[in-house]
């Protein structure tokens, strides 16, 4: 988390620093795409898009950033010194939670990688399609015009080693997708887990910061009340830290055990009577309360019916 407890130590620094730390996107991006072999197409423009959500997470994170520090200053400004403490630490607050959005980026960026990795797979394998299929049809054309052409039999025997380059292609491709897939997007899904529960975190911790500040209604001419919290929104901060530095992500047997106890409990049997059901809502036998006063009326039957009054 930002060390300093308040982000105007930060501001000079801020408004001369570069933004040579971001991202540059390629330009020829739309040249690239339009050149890619016919079976890299969709996961390049899936590789691409991608690209697209990690900019826009950095600029969340810049966003956050530039909020933080425009809070600290109108605080800062309102001549009120809760107001000016509150606003400045809530502005620490929210600019770990903008560096937690650049680590975002950061991370899927680097699952991106995977993805290129299946990409270039896709790309290698290509060719030995191409050229299993150019046989392919050269043979059909020769089946076609001359049945009887020595020629097939060359052709066939360049299927033959053709498909057998193909196979082992295919074998990589298959083996790469699914290992490169399941690695890219865990680590996506990890990289959500720790944002969301820091952020999660960060949020509680900007909630009691908030909650420190007085807003009971100031009577005309009163004037301000004293500001007595600002040790509390400090050791607020201090907690923070802590509480960022002590996150830890939940392990895989964590996960793999409650998910199977999840699993156990959805394969136990539902089936329920309607008998079994009554016999567990059967409502009690109540006496009647002293103070309900009950008339009998004689009627034809051999029973009387008491009804209460």
């Amino acid at each position: 988390m930002n060390r300093a407890l308040s982000i105007r130590s930060k501001k000079s620094a801020a408004d001369t620093g570069s933004l040579s730390g971001s991202r540059v996107g390629f330009s020829f991006s739309s040249l690239r795409g339009s050149v890619q072999p016919e079976m890299a197409r969709k996961i390049y423009k899936l590789i691409k898009t991608t690209n697209n959500l990690i900019t826009a997470h950095e600029t969340a994170g810049r966003e956050r950033n530039a909020i933080a520090s425009q809070l600290s200053d109108w605080g800062e400004q309102t001549g009120d010194e809760a107001i000016s403490d509150i606003s400045d630490k809530v502005g620490v607050i929210m600019s770990e939670m903008g560096e937690q959005e650049d680590l975002y980026a950061h991370a899927i960026d680097d699952s991106r990688g995977s993805l290129k990795m299946i990409r270039n797979t896709e790309k290698s394998v290509q060719p030995s399609r191409d050229g299993k299929k150019k046989i392919l049809d050269e043979i059909a054309k020769i089946k076609s015009k001359e049945p009887d052409s020595p020629r097939l039999v060359v052709l066939e025997q360049e299927l033959v080693r053709a498909e057998a380059e193909n196979l082992v292609a295919e074998a990589q491709l298959t083996n790469v997708t699914r290992q490169r897939l399941k690695e890219a997007y865990d680590a996506e899904f990890l990289a959500t887990i720790e944002r969301a529960e820091k952020q999660i975190l960060l949020a509680r911790h900007g909630r009691r910061l908030i909650q420190l500040l007085d807003d009971n209604a100031v009577i005309p001419g009163e004037g301000q009340r004293p500001y007595q919290n600002s040790a509390q929104a400090r050791q607020i901060l201090n907690d923070a830290e802590d509480d960022l530095r002590d996150w830890r992500p939940e392990s895989d047997e964590q996960y793999l055990g409650s998910t199977h106890v999840r699993e156990e409990a959805r394969s136990q049997p539902q089936s329920t009577t309607r008998s079994s059901l009554s016999e567990d809502y059967e409502t009690p036998h109540q006496e009647i309360p002293h103070h309900v006063v009950v008339e009998r009326i004689p009627t034809a039957g051999p029973e009387d019916t008491a009804t209460a009054i």
